[in-house]
């Protein structure tokens, strides 16, 4: 056994029997939270270094970690772990999984200012750049109006002054 995770609303700790676990809605993942609020493949765990971490998967309601919530981040021995609004707190021994010295920076800390609010929050917004239209050619002779908007009927030569 590589860990344990404890739900925080009572109930039997769910041991993190491989090193590479997939939580989700669907009896194919490794642990089955079967819950309506929990999506098919909700978020994936996995060691690093002796230290377990988690990536959300695309999930619907998202992945917290003590109340913020995350793409990937590093679970550190008694962090919370929130999958949709189900808590659990993380029980491990990162140096019996291979860890040692101080744990690595965790890269959502080191590069939290790297990214906007709308990416961190894990709101993506897509941005089209409309190409500027080019001036149809004009030909020697031809005379081109605008309406002004001072009446109906009013018609203008830009070229030609009034």
């Amino acid at each position: 056994m590589f860990g344990e995770l404890i739900p925080q609303g009572g109930g039997d700790p769910i041991p993190l029997l491989k090193k590479n676990l997939l939580i989700g809605r669907r009896e194919t993942c490794d642990i089955v939270l079967r819950f309506s609020n929990v999506s098919a493949h909700h978020c994936q765990l996995f060691v690093n270094g002796g230290y377990w971490y988690v990536r959300d998967k695309n999930s619907r309601n998202g992945v917290k970690v003590n109340g913020l919530r995350v793409t990937e981040k590093r679970l550190d021995p008694g962090d919370v772990l929130s999958v949709s609004k189900h808590r659990y707190q993380v029980n491990y021994s990162p140096a019996e999984l291979g860890a040692v010295g101080p744990p690595p920076p965790d890269e959502a800390e080191t590069d939290i200012f790297g990214k906007s609010l709308l990416d961190r929050a894990g709101l993506k917004k897509e941005f089209r750049v409309k190409k500027p239209s080019r001036p149809k050619p004009r030909h020697e002779g031809q005379i081109r109006f605008e309406i002004t908007g001072d009446g109906p009927d009013e018609l203008r030569s830009p070229d030609r002054p009034v």
